[in-house]
């Protein structure tokens, strides 16, 4: 199942949080952290459970698969208490922003399979998205996650804006509007890490949500470079990151053709499928293709 646009919905907003399901978002992530100021986390906390409540079973014609929620960062006193709400209401996962490596998670993974028993919860079905990149620290550490036993660990993704903040960087992106080279250091080991352990890498979001030919543009790219989804903070963001994110019928046709040649002569290691030389490494991806549009 393609988990393509990741749309963060503030947790204390009704009337964002009453549209946002039938608005396209493969998933829907209920955001107690950045998007809550301090004085509302109390209030938002309750709303956020009851919203995630209200669509356990998922509102299939608005397209959403999956509701996560964002805590607040494990080294504040409002993560515990966000995990303690939103438990009940069975989110499918749970975004942890700033992590701090795979040890801080093996402990948010206790404390969330006591509360998986104590909300009638089938034990570890809630699966954990860190922010990897969020202080110098942590983004240096990214290949610590390929070894760790982390079961819940569904992908990782990647944010720039607390990062820059954290090295005082006065830029992301050079003139060309390419990410500056500790921004695509880190993106390059986030897609590298998620594939070495086959989870999904998820790219950081597009800032401007006014800026819709940018968003295409890079979203094509994350798409191209083997991102399997993009965080949006806008819903007008969501059908750009679907279309984005998408294969074309062409390139399913193509996948299929690859597969058909080789079921065709398995014994083959090279075969020429429309003209082109193909091999192994192209039926790989043809076979991942077609399987993420199932």
């Amino acid at each position: 199942m393609a988990l393509r646009s990741w749309l963060f919905v503030p947790g204390d907003s009704e009337t964002k949080l009453g549209k946002v399901a039938t608005c396209g978002a493969d998933v829907v992530i209920v955001d107690l952290e950045d998007a809550v100021a301090p004085h509302r986390k109390a209030d938002a906390r309750p709303m956020a459970q009851a919203w995630l409540d209200a669509h356990r079973h998922r509102v299939v014609a608005g397209g959403m698969k999956e509701r996560w929620a964002r805590i607040n960062a494990l080294d504040t006193p409002y993560w515990r208490e966000d995990l303690i709400a939103v438990m009940p209401g069975a989110p499918d996962g749970i975004m942890v922003p700033k992590a701090a490596g795979p040890e801080q998670l093996q402990q948010l993974s206790a404390e969330i399979y006591e509360l998986e028993q104590r909300n009638g919860i089938q034990v570890n079905t809630t699966r954990i998205l860190p922010l990897v990149s969020e202080t110098a620290r942590s983004a240096l550490g990214i290949i610590a996650y390929l070894e760790s036993p982390l079961p819940r660990l569904a992908g990782l993704t990647w944010g720039a804006e607390d990062l820059s903040a954290a090295i005082g960087a006065s830029r992301k992106r050079d003139e060309r509007g390419v990410w500056t080279d500790a921004f695509r250091m880190i993106r390059a080991q986030v897609l590298l890490a998620a594939h070495a352990r086959d989870i999904m890498p998820i790219d950081t979001l597009h800032a401007d949500f006014r800026d819709e030919a940018g968003l295409e543009r890079v979203a094509r790219e994350s798409y191209a470079d083997g991102f399997a989804g993009m965080m949006a903070i806008h819903p007008a963001q969501v059908p750009i990151i679907n279309a984005a994110f998408s294969p074309t019928a062409k390139q399913l046709e193509q996948a299929q053709a690859i597969v058909d040649a080789f079921s065709a002569q398995p014994d083959a290691g090279t075969l020429q499928v429309d003209g082109k030389m193909v091999d192994q490494p192209h039926l790989a991806q043809a076979r991942r293709l077609l399987e993420s549009e199932r």
